[in-house]
């Protein structure tokens, strides 16, 4: 039977995109001119990486691409070619192509090829021109684009099928690097009774004219040195010092009797990705379904396992005991002990999942330089806190408002350095990105050391956008806040960066969504920071459990604004009989929990029931409850993962008896209620609340 390759596509991917990250990562760190040898060889490894497994696996259009790519890299290498800012950025680009047709052939779709093709016109026009090469080194560079016709013996080892290589692809590779004769030895072959298609019988000489040095012929066998006796003999050659021999051959002898082998011509087939059987699988995500780990974290959850085990058999051995004081006394301690060990644990696997941000902070470098090119911007962009640790859907969701929070510094924030000339600031603009936990949270803060928001502006545009009235007296804060408001910019044209009004109120209703929080402090003059307040962990949340008739519910601890009983004295009623209760300067609409929910046998009267004010989306509501309980963590449950969509419930857990507690979902509830008014953030009830109030 054969090997099934695509049992090694999950890795190979993973290390792919690894590699695509280190590369972007230390173009950025390149200066022209100054470049570090160590920078040039970590790229060209990534690189080469890249197209070896991609030529092992058939993705010659990875491979092909990337061979291009690594030639200019192994010219700048080797001091042939002098770096310039052009190649850092088509470079970037070509980084940028790769992740594209990595992620097609990880979706098991056909990749868009022309963009590939586009950058390797680019590369073939700089590799084909001779002004960028250095003149020191002109005359060997024109020695090593002489074609020589190099002999090469490759006896693969039997089991070299096993370790996954293909010798066709091997082959194939060498065919890009010029004029390729193949000869194959077919005499090894074995009767059909002994023959064993796991093994590998068939050895090659090759004869390949090219123009390229030796150097790359050896790296085409790099993966299956320890797999095979390979030999490379420059043909022509005066001296034995001609051959060079990547394992101790055993060839010699057949060199010398090849008149006497049976050899036969074959085609070197172009291996297509395209006409690869797929797995019957449906087609896999793009987005990444694995997460590494470190060997400590997993130490400790074995740790803790045995903890539990132990526990598990005293309480066992306890358990077949007569019943005495003493037993019932040892039980108690072993349930403690058993509380305490599954504490510890739940802690540890949640740890599994945390990962530092630098996960998400490192895409930013590479952001901030190519829109500051845009912008024509000096920036710096510094970062601290990068090993503040999340959880790993938080990340990846918290990615994108980040990137609107970052993009807005660089577009509205930064100064162009000649108004920071006049300003007396330093040309050069600086974004911090600083992250960091602050009790059962992670604090993210956007800093840059620009203008600052421009409350003028936004408050004549917000009276523009009938936001506010002309007569409204608002803080400075108050002002700041208008941002947040969908459809608000301040920006004078559309562009590609900014000025669409579709962002900040995204930002915000994204990161409230993650049961977090956004808010922007500003002085004129001298910038802006936002701060996002996150939970470390979706998979956790802190709840009040309240009592609705029969039922329990649990509203998330982050949403409360406070508790209390009601002065039926304060209550008035509006438009479509919706109440609401002046709560100092505030009116807050009161919802019955019990009639959005459908439940009967709840407390009706409003002095004799509870009020929980919560907040979303910058609106505070009232939830009539019959009563409080406990405050406690609960692991949450997606409804939808397990039952189907519910409005005004974000998911569900199980409580200590056993009871299953539906999450209250604050937004979600107030859309069920139809407070809010279609296609807005505003409530259809603040009217009359206006009108209550003059």
């Amino acid at each position: 039977m054969s090997i099934d390759l695509s049992q090694f596509f999950d890795v190979f991917f993973e290390e792919s995109f690894e590699g695509l990250d280190i590369m972007e990562a230390e173009l950025l760190n390149l200066q022209p001119g100054y470049e570090d040898s160590e920078t040039i060889n970590t790229i060209f490894r990534a690189a080469h990486s890249i197209k070896g497994g991609s030529g092992t696996f058939g993705f010659t259009s990875v491979a092909n691409f990337t061979h291009v790519l690594e030639t200019l890299l192994d010219q700048i290498r080797d001091g042939r070619r002098q770096l310039t800012a052009e190649h850092v950025n088509l470079l970037l680009q070509s980084v940028d192509c790769l992740r594209a047709l990595l992620t097609a052939l990880q979706a098991e779709e056909e990749p868009d090829l022309s963009n590939a093709n586009e950058l390797k016109v680019k590369f073939e026009e700089i590799l084909g021109g001779k002004e960028n090469v250095s003149s020191d080194t002109a005359d060997s560079t024109s020695q090593g684009q002489e074609s020589q016709t190099y002999q090469i013996d490759f006896k693969p080892l039997p089991h070299l099928f096993k370790t996954g290589n293909e010798p066709l692809y091997m082959l194939s590779e060498l065919s890009e690097l010029g004029d390729l004769e193949t000869h194959a030895f077919c005499d090894a072959i074995p009767e059909i009774d002994d023959f064993n298609p796991e093994d590998c019988y068939l050895s090659w000489r090759l004869y390949l004219t090219t123009s390229y040095p030796e150097s790359a012929i050896k790296e085409v066998f790099e993966w299956v040195e320890d797999d095979a006796e390979i030999s490379i003999t420059l043909c022509g050659g005066l001296f034995e010092d001609d051959v060079s021999v990547f394992t101790t051959p055993e060839l010699e002898s057949e060199k010398k009797e090849t008149s006497s082998n049976e050899t036969q011509n074959i085609d070197v087939p172009k291996i297509n990705p395209a006409t690869k059987a797929k797995p019957e699988a449906s087609k896999k995500s793009a987005e990444s379904t694995s997460i590494r780990v470190g060997i400590d974290k997993v130490d400790s959850l074995i740790n803790m396992v045995g903890e539990l085990v132990i526990t598990q058999a005293m309480l066992t051995q306890l358990g077949e005991q007569e019943p005495t004081e003493n037993t019932l006394a040892a039980m108690q301690e072993g349930l403690a002990q058993l509380a305490h060990n599954t504490r510890d644990l739940q802690e540890n696997v949640m740890r599994i999942r945390m990962l530092p941000i630098s996960f998400v902070f490192s895409r930013f470098p590479r952001l901030v330089r190519d829109t500051s090119q845009k912008l024509n911007k000096q920036v710096e962009l510094k970062l601290l806190g990068e090993q503040t640790e999340l959880d790993k859907t938080v990340m990846e969701k918290i990615s994108d408002p980040m990137v609107h929070l970052v993009r807005n510094s660089l577009d509205h924030g930064l100064e162009t350095p000649e108004d920071r000339i006049k300003a007396g600031k330093d040309p050069v603009g600086t974004v911090t990105l600083n992250a960091f936990h602050q009790g059962g949270n992670i604090v993210i803060e956007i800093m840059d050391d620009g203008r600052g928001l421009n409350t003028e502006k936004i408050k004549s545009k917000a009276i523009a956008n009938g936001l506010i009235q002309a007569t409204d007296e608002l803080t400075i804060e108050e002002i700041n806040e208008l941002i947040f408001r969908p459809g608000f910019s301040t920006a004078d044209e559309v562009s590609d960066i900014s000025g669409r009004g579709v962002g900040m109120d995204v930002v915000r209703r994204n990161i409230q969504a993650l049961n977090g929080s956004v808010e922007v402090t500003s002085a004129k003059g001298v910038g802006s920071t936002f701060t996002i307040r996150l939970p470390l962990t979706l998979a956790i949340l802190d709840g009040q459990l309240v009592k609705v008739a029969k039922h329990t519910y649990i509203i998330p601890l982050i949403s409360i604004v406070e508790s209390l009983q009601i002065d039926i004295k304060k209550v008035s009623k509006v438009g479509n009989g919706l109440e609401v209760l002046r709560l100092r300067d505030e009116y807050i609409p009161i919802l019955r929990l019990y009639q959005l929910f459908n439940h009967g046998g709840a407390i009706e009267e409003l002095d004799k029931t509870l009020l929980v004010v919560v907040e979303s989306d910058n609106h505070k509501v009232g939830l009539l409850v019959d009563d409080l309980l406990a405050q406690q963590q609960v692991v949450i449950k997606s409804l939808e993962a397990n039952y189907q969509k519910v409005n005004g419930i974000s998911g569900a857990t199980i409580l200590g008896d056993g009871r299953v507690s539906l999450i209250v979902d604050i937004s979600g509830l107030i859309k069920l209620s139809g407070l809010k008014r279609p296609g807005t953030q505003e409530l259809l009830v603040e009217q009359e609340l206006d009108e209550v109030v003059s």
